[in-house]
């Protein structure tokens, strides 16, 4: 089935944040937030009260209505499925848990060629919760678009590999380095995963994909192309048949944004610390591009964002394409009417 043929599918088709992607003419640059849906809005600290953040993610109805919340408070132009990037390896066996205030935790890490046989394949049935979520949201959205979205092959990896959240990525760095055929073979076992998991959220109406590689702002490019750029590149060619746009982004990746692009990407998400213009410059035409306040800007007087925000659409103003974004996620004390007031301000700013 092509995601493209579902009812839903022809209602987003013309809507703002499709046509950006696509880097066709928009009424207005579209406004959507990486971690929109969390922990910035009261709504969502009440409905996730005692309920543990995979199991949320499990719940349908529950991840359903948190995807919903930032639509009916802030007006984005695109909601973004309520998941997390370790779910696939929850429903395939792994052992972890997500720990409030440190992150995925594995019990036992990927080390050796053994651990391999820990990681099969991802089916529809293991996810069933995402089909059902996606089929509710939907319905709801109407032709507001819904962003289905995975974690990239190495920074699964890193977490497998690290046993959980890391700063230096000393035990996946060493994998990749001393022993590079089982790291290829790790990251090409975790893109078939991730395609798998963006296949379902597609086929299940999502309208546009995000492909987080959260930590791969870490690699030296030769090491980027080399070690990870072809697991990447698989995830994304596996899903293009779709014709659903398919969002790359990283952190701290400013020297890997061409190879990002180069990897499959529609759009290439820029965090903060490179301007759209010389962005630009270094992904190379035929991409749009999506980005890149400071999430810190918010904590600012209104003024001061407003200020940040013409800068970010100054520079964005001879891209093929623009999807207004943060340069990473949404901070959880961040005020949510000042995300409010920022889409309003971009809308406004720049209705044609």
């Amino acid at each position: 089935m092509s995601a493209n043929d579902t009812p839903q599918q022809s209602a987003t088709y013309d809507s703002a944040f499709l046509r950006a992607c696509r880097r066709e003419p928009v009424p207005h640059t579209p406004v959507w937030f990486m971690r929109q849906a969390g922990r910035s809005l009261p709504e969502y600290r009440k409905v996730r009260e005692g309920i543990p953040m995979l199991e949320s993610c499990m719940r349908p109805e529950l991840a359903a209505e948190i995807t919903l919340q930032p639509v009916r408070r802030h007006g984005v132009d695109a909601a973004v499925y309520f998941s997390d990037i370790v779910v696939p390896l929850k429903a395939i066996g792994i052992d972890l848990d997500i720990r409030p205030g440190v992150g995925p935790v594995v019990e036992k890490p990927i080390r050796t060629r053994a651990d391999l046989a820990r990681l099969r394949d991802l089916t529809p049935e293991d996810v069933s919760y995402v089909t059902e979520a996606i089929g509710l949201l939907t319905r709801e959205l109407g032709a507001t678009p819904l962003i289905g979205f995975a974690g990239a092959p190495f920074t699964l990896a890193s977490y497998l590999v690290e046993g959980g959240p890391s700063r230096t990525y000393e035990n996946a760095k060493a994998m990749m380095y001393g022993d590079p055929e089982l790291w290829a073979d790790l990251l090409d076992r975790l893109a078939d995963i991730t395609a798998a998991f963006l296949k379902v959220q597609i086929e299940a109406g999502a309208s546009a994909i995000q492909l987080f590689d959260s930590w791969v702002g870490a690699l030296a490019p030769a090491d980027y192309r080399r070690s990870v750029m072809p697991a990447s590149a698989k995830v994304l060619d596996a899903v293009a048949g779709y014709g659903v746009p398919r969002i790359h982004f990283g952190v701290g990746c400013g020297e890997l944004l061409k190879l990002m692009g180069e990897a499959g990407a529609d759009v290439v998400g820029v965090d903060w610390r490179v301007p759209l213009d010389e962005a630009a410059r270094r992904v190379g035409p035929g991409k749009a591009l999506q980005g890149n306040l400071d999430p810190t800007v918010l904590f600012a007087t209104t003024e001061a964002v407003e200020a940040k925000t013409d800068e970010v659409l100054e520079a964005a103003a001879g891209l093929e394409g623009h999807v207004f974004n943060l340069g990473h996620g949404v901070m959880p004390s961040t005020d949510p009417d000042a995300l409010t007031r920022l889409v309003e301000y971009v809308h406004t700013r720049t209705a044609r």
